[in-house]
């Protein structure tokens, strides 16, 4: 019989919603063919990135100077944190050093490339030409960015047993369970892992248990980790039966049905009796370390999102010649659904390659017989759905107003078909696609979850995942 001891870590390891979508992204800057500015040698160039906050362009940091040299490979690297939710506009500007300046726009421009954040992450290597002030491309010169993540995902499972634990309840024998703690920088232990108790039992087996291999250990293999043996008691007064030391590295050994060994030890009863052996054995059964993929991992392993807009013309929407409507395009020319798709398919677009997206329309009667439709390319293309980006798509929507009527009833389950269709399609071309879905209405913080979670339900990896 076993069950759960709670923890003051349990809570820790909770995550909560928007907190998978903010992951630290490192960017490496190489550049290529710089423009000369000096006349005695060749330029000194640094590159500076800047991001924009409310239309301003804010510093994050500068490369170190690369003398005397026009195909630099910087060594100082840029750390950002990247959400997927927000457009992350970023700008990376070269400059040859004058060390006589003493302000950046004294030092001489080389070239500049501006995209967002999502680009460069869902090309993992970006190479593009740099551009001057002017726009005009600043000669041959080019630069090179890669992404990469941060955080380790690492996940290790262990499975344990113990053998001839000492005896330390009077009416029977032990409920023991073990306790993991790493040793911090400051030299004091903390509380990992706690195992669940196995009831009245010297010979104890536990559940196999998973926790992220940075939480026990900060991610070094090598790291001390001290694990406890305790019984259990109802009082809270649980008696300490022995500990040891050991490292991942050391448990690790624990493959293909070899198993490892570790004498639990008593520093009291070690002292006191001299024939003092031990206070039994645990042995790690299984030690297996493998890799949480996250959202950003298969991002950067060369997963595509395909977004499909499914846009509702149904008479609940009011008449779109109305303002009360959520149809209706007001002065400035945009409405709800407009801004909702503009939102929407200015991130999604980022990690599209040809950026192509299906466009469709229900509950409306289309001419010239007026029949109800509930699955109709807003641009009237039946063959061809697609619309070039998100401003194609806010294009054939605004065309498409005044010739349909709005009716109903509310059936988007044609274009739910329509979308699984070519996620079967991709399926069968075995490629790691995400299903496309009806996003116009979706929140954009979520998606990175379920993607993960499509890819976790059907055990694939990303395409091309980042050596372990």
């Amino acid at each position: 019989m076993a069950y759960t001891l709670g923890s003051a870590t349990d809570s820790q390891k909770r995550s909560v919603g928007p907190k998978h979508c903010v992951t630290r992204v490192e960017l490496s800057v190489t550049a290529a063919n710089l423009l000369d500015r000096d006349v005695a040698s060749k330029s000194d160039p640094f590159c500076v990135l800047f991001h924009e906050v409310d239309g301003n362009w804010v510093e994050l940091g500068r490369t170190e100077t690369a003398v005397n040299n026009l195909n630099p490979v910087f060594g100082a690297k840029f750390q950002v944190d990247y959400h997927f939710e927000e457009i992350q506009k970023l700008r990376f500007a070269m400059f040859d050093e004058d060390k006589c300046a003493t302000q950046l726009y004294e030092h001489d421009f080389l070239g500049e490339f501006i995209c967002t954040l999502g680009v460069i992450v869902s090309n993992k290597k970006l190479h593009r030409p740099l551009i001057l002030a002017n726009g005009k491309p600043a000669g041959k010169g080019s630069i090179t960015i890669t992404a990469q993540e941060l955080s380790d995902n690492r996940i290790i499972t262990l499975t344990l047993s113990g053998r001839k634990l000492d005896k330390k309840d009077f009416f029977g024998k032990s409920d023991p369970y073990l306790e993991f703690h790493k040793q911090g920088e400051d030299g004091k232990w903390m509380l990992v892992h706690r195992t669940e108790v196995i009831k009245n039992t010297l010979d104890p087996s536990w559940k196999p248990f998973t926790v992220p291999l940075i939480s026990l250990c900060n991610g070094d293999v090598d790291r001390n980790i001290k694990v406890l043996c305790y019984d259990y008691d109802n009082d809270g007064g649980h008696d300490f039966i022995g500990e040891f030391q050991t490292t991942v590295a050391k448990m690790s050994e624990a493959q293909n049905s070899v198993e490892v060994e570790f004498e639990c030890i008593n520093p009291k009863k070690q002292k006191k009796k001299k024939n003092y052996k031990n206070s039994g054995v645990i042995i790690v059964k299984s030690c297996k370390i493998t890799r949480d993929y996250t959202f950003l991992d298969y991002i950067l392993g060369g997963c595509q999102l395909m977004f499909t807009v499914g846009i509702d013309f149904t008479a609940s929407n009011g008449n779109p010649r109305e303002p009360s409507s959520l149809h209706y395009i007001n002065p400035l020319g945009s409405n709800e659904y407009l801004a909702a798709i503009l939102a929407v398919g200015q991130i999604i677009q980022d990690y599209d390659t040809d950026k192509m997206f299906p466009a469709l329309g229900f509950g409306a009667q289309l001419p010239p017989d007026w029949k109800v439709s509930h699955e109709f390319a807003i641009n009237f293309n039946p063959t061809n759905p697609f619309c070039s980006g998100v401003e194609g798509i806010a294009q054939a929507y605004s065309a498409c107003l005044p010739h349909i009527r709005f009716y109903g009833p509310t059936n988007f389950a044609p274009i739910i078909n329509h979308v699984a269709r070519f996620a079967a399609q991709a399926l069968q071309q075995e490629k790691a696609a995400a299903p496309k879905e009806t996003l116009a209405k979706s929140v954009l913080a979520e998606l990175p979850q379920q993607v993960t979670q499509y890819f976790k339900q059907r055990n694939l990896p990303p395409i091309n995942p980042a050596p372990e």
